[in-house]
């Protein structure tokens, strides 16, 4: 039996225990590699935020005093689920986003991992036992926030939606699921769809597919006491501006312009091909993606012919329908804005040595060489394909580039000798560190977030977890009252 059966959604504005929406109009769901129609979501309204926040208080209270037992079960019949229909979501990840099947493998398996990840989680230990002065027991232990809030991007989409709604879920919190817009389908309907199924009870999860404006909604909800943005820098500061008004707390994880220092004494072959994933799998889409290349002067001329030619022979295409290790930029207003950079960087002085063309949203992987701190794609966030090479001389220099950036999301270090990679990582701030890797990668059990403008906060992993989705409260036990001198 299909998850998404067409008369359950298309064509009809959502209702019911998991969605809701009055907004108007339902939107198109566009498939970016065709053009072509793949049904319609409903649209939520601000007022729906309200009503949906009111109404996930009230389910929050009795899911939070559901046995932990029974919450992990349901977080374990939930990744049975996304296992079972992996085939199916992966589609429509294919089609909805623009991705690539070895893309959308990606994030089957990782919904999975978090549900599984997420039942372990609901029954694990969430409390420590203090000494006190005092003849009683001391205990600080981690209760349910309350309601929290979803916000999450395009790229992703599912990955980025499961990392918070299924952790916040196991540990008794309900949630407000509100996905981009461009994948509303894959990044929340099938979420929904999943729980509904796992028997999560109504209200506890409500899927709000809306607009900037439902965001904000969802921000101002005084029911709301914890939003899960991802997204870019400039929204993320909007939104943490917002929360701070009505001290809702906010795990932001934003946008990123991630270093690979490439060592003299790498093989150089095997560096490129780091660096040709790192940068361009999914189109570049990606918060955590390769921005700046940076090159021991000693290799630096092969890595970046080796870097090129990898580029050039990637597929570009439709991957619903061809065999392709690229699909479509997911709209023209993000291609626009990865040719601006292109344009900019060549007329900078940087050298085009691969790619930068595009047919429609198909976007050639691309090469800038010789790049230096004022080319537009190297100091900017692309989320594009292009990959911007700048050598160095000494380890000294390659730690002052690698560090002289705003954001600090990911670092990738290539080398042979471990100590000196170790030494490098150390020196440069960054919300996760990969020696001998490249700077993509995302583990269910691994805290994820970055530092400066990458973020804040961690989400991922027991944990980080545990931090991000619930409170601190202290207990303590007296065998009776005590008598005070009043």
């Amino acid at each position: 039996m299909a998850l998404l059966d067409d008369a359950d959604w298309t064509g009809r504005i959502f209702t019911g225990s998991w969605t809701t929406g009055t907004g108007g109009e339902p939107r198109q769901a566009v498939e970016p590699a065709t053009g072509d129609v793949l049904g319609e979501v409903g649209r939520a309204a601000p007022e729906d935020a309200a009503e949906a926040a009111s109404r996930a208080a009230r389910a929050q209270r009795d899911w939070a005093a559901t046995s932990p037992f029974d919450r992990a079960a349901v977080l374990s019949r939930a990744a049975a689920l996304f296992e079972r229909h992996a085939a199916e979501i992966g589609d429509w990840i294919v089609r909805e986003s623009g991705s690539t099947r070895f893309k959308s493998g990606i994030e089957t398996a990782a919904a999975t991992a978090e549900c599984t990840e997420a039942s372990a989680l609901a029954t694990a230990p969430h409390g420590e036992l203090l000494h006190s002065p005092m003849p009683r027991v001391s205990v600080q232990r981690r209760v349910p926030a309350g309601v929290v809030a979803v916000i999450s991007l395009f790229n992703f989409p599912l990955i980025l939606s499961i990392r918070s709604v299924a952790p916040a879920l196991a540990l008794g919190n309900a949630v407000l699921l509100k996905p981009d817009p461009r994948t509303a389908i894959c990044g929340g309907v099938v979420i929904a769809r999943i729980f509904e199924e796992a028997g999560l009870p109504p209200g506890v999860l409500q899927l709000l597919p809306g607009d900037a404006d439902v965001g904000g909604a969802l921000i101002d909800a005084p029911e709301v006491r914890i939003v899960s943005f991802t997204g870019s820098t400039p929204a993320g500061r909007a939104i943490g501006a917002r929360a701070a008004r009505t001290f809702t707390r906010t795990h932001l994880e934003l946008g990123g312009n991630s270093a690979l220092v490439v060592l003299g004494d790498v093989d150089v072959p095997a560096a490129a091909s780091c660096g040709a994933f790192g940068n361009f799998i999914h189109s570049g889409q990606v918060c955590m993606a390769i921005g700046r290349h940076l090159v021991h002067e000693s290799v630096y001329q092969e890595y970046v012919e080796v870097l090129a030619a990898k580029a050039d022979a990637l597929r570009v295409g439709d991957g619903y329908r061809e065999d392709v290790q690229l699909g479509p930029i997911i709209d023209r207003g993000q291609l626009d804005h990865a040719q601006d950079l292109v344009r900019r960087s060549a007329g900078s002085g940087a050298r085009l040595v691969a790619g930068g063309t595009h047919e429609g949203l198909f976007h050639r992987p691309t090469v800038l060489a010789d790049c230096t701190g004022d080319t537009p794609a190297y100091a900017e966030e692309v989320f594009g394909p292009v990959a911007c090479v700048r050598p160095f001389s000494d380890v000294d220099e390659a730690v002052a580039l690698a560090a002289d950036s705003e954001f600090g999301l990911s670092l990738g270090v290539l080398g042979a000798d471990l100590g000196e990679a170790m030494a490098i990582a150390g020196r440069i701030p960054s919300g996760q560190v990969h020696i001998n890797d490249q700077t993509f990668n995302d583990d269910a059990g691994a805290p994820f977030g970055g530092v400066g403008a990458s973020g804040s906060s961690r989400v991922g992993g027991a944990r980080a977890n545990a931090e991000a989705f619930t409170e601190t409260q202290w207990l303590t036990l007296r065998r009776q009252a005590p008598t005070y001198p009043f």
